[in-house]
């Protein structure tokens, strides 16, 4: 956005390099295709040279391997590649080879019988356990995202046609899955609250034989009657009715909700906005987990307490996400009262990495300062907010070729 394309492209050039390491914890080593979830750079001031350190994982809290750094490189690619119109860059050897290793790990054929990708806690930005485990939406999201990047990409020599068939007959099946099963609004909500359990066959309504008892009461008085979201997991007999931003946001740039679904989303946003935007945008997750539920599945985390940090605290990065989303939907009028209120306190509080509180009024417990996320997130929201031709870089347009099929209903299920 800034015209200094060389940046990205050294970024992306010196993060592709890192790829090629050995990873290695403990005894087990990780698949090729992982990118690094960060990395620090030690300088010899002695033989003035610069090292670039690689973390994995391997440091992490949790010791968990991020799964959406590499679909982040991919939609930075394509970034790169629609801003500046260079292709050459995505067309080396290197940065082929680079997304190959990357969607090879998701496209690998295995035991599952659905076209997400089954993920560890705290495999994401939510990068301590808060019960993500499974199929979380914001994974889910990016990864539709990815593929659809690498789509357009991935050249088509060697196996290069193979590999793009198969991106496109996941993309078919993961549009269908997300939208029929992870979307919620008031009429699918009343029909998981009749729906009956134990069905087997083939034509069950029920897929995942969810029980409607295990609806959190919470849903049913913060769901309006115009509005909806993707849910936050979607297992057998598990559904996670948790809010999550970046998830839903990035489903909406990525054209994996479909326009009436990314209206209903900012519908949502303008009539829940004390629960999910505050005094301080923006809610990572609504709502928060408290009592027995925090100590059960966060652990106990001192970091992740109710209305803190990942547990529905409140984060400015995000600002740039729900802005572009805002755009895409044709509602940048959202996006311009985030930005209002953003501005009466961030800089003034010192650009805190995130706040607390229900609302978001209180800087963080453990928030750095003077953030950088938080600063390019204001900044990125601003500049597409004034030109909003800045969207081409992050937004796809939806893809005609993804239809949807008709469902065969069992003869339990009721109009």
């Amino acid at each position: 956005m800034n015209g200094e394309p060389e940046i990205v492209k050294n970024f992306l050039l010196k993060t592709l390099r890192l790829q090629s390491i050995e990873k290695r914890i403990d005894c087990f080593t990780l698949g090729e295709g992982v990118m690094p979830a960060s990395f620090k750079v030690l300088h010899d001031p002695v033989r003035k040279t610069d090292t670039m350190i690689a973390d994995f994982g391997e440091s992490a809290i949790g010791r968990v391997a991020p799964v959406d750094s590499g679909f982040w490189w991919i939609i930075l690619l394509r970034a790169y590649t629609k801003s500046t119109g260079d292709h050459t860059l995505a067309d080396m050897a290197d940065c082929q080879r680079g997304m190959r290793l990357i969607l090879t790990l998701c496209l690998a054929d295995g035991f599952d019988t659905f076209p997400t990708l089954l993920c560890a806690d705290g495999c994401c930005m939510v990068d301590r356990r808060m019960g993500i485990y499974g199929y979380p939406i914001e994974i889910q999201s990016l990864f539709f995202m990815a593929l659809r990047c690498a789509k357009v990409l991935i050249k088509p020599d060697g196996d290069g046609k193979e590999f793009l068939e198969r991106i496109d007959k996941r993309l078919h099946a993961l549009s269908f899955h997300m939208r029929e099963y992870f979307w919620l609004d008031h009429q699918q909500l009343n029909n998981i609250y009749r729906f009956k359990t134990e069905e087997y066959s083939h034509t069950a309504v029920n897929k995942f034989n969810v029980i409607p008892e295990s609806i959190p009461d919470w849903i049913f008085d913060f769901l309006p009657l115009k509005g909806g979201f993707f849910i936050g997991n979607v297992s057998p007999a598990r559904m996670d009715f948790r809010w999550f931003a970046i998830g839903n946001f990035m489903a909406i740039l990525g054209s994996l909700a479909t326009f009436d679904q990314a209206s209903a989303i900012m519908d949502l946003l303008e009539a829940r906005w004390p629960e999910l935007v505050g005094d301080m945008p923006l809610k990572v997750t609504y709502p928060a987990m408290e009592g027995h539920e925090w100590r059960i599945i966060t652990g106990c985390d001192p970091k992740n307490t109710r209305w803190s940090y990942h547990n529905a605290g409140s984060w400015p990065v995000i600002l740039w996400m729900l802005t572009a989303a805002c755009i895409k939907a044709g509602r940048p009028q959202i996006a311009r009262r985030a930005i209002e209120q953003v501005e009466t306190r961030l800089s003034a509080d010192g650009w805190p990495e995130y706040y607390d509180g229900k609302l978001g009024r209180y800087v963080g417990k453990q928030a750095r300062k003077f953030q950088t996320w938080s600063i390019a997130g204001y900044l990125v929201a601003k500049m597409m907010l004034e030109d909003p031709s800045h969207l081409g870089m992050i937004g796809l347009e939806e893809d005609r070729k993804i239809q949807k099929p008709s469902l065969t209903r069992s003869a339990s299920w009721t109009a």
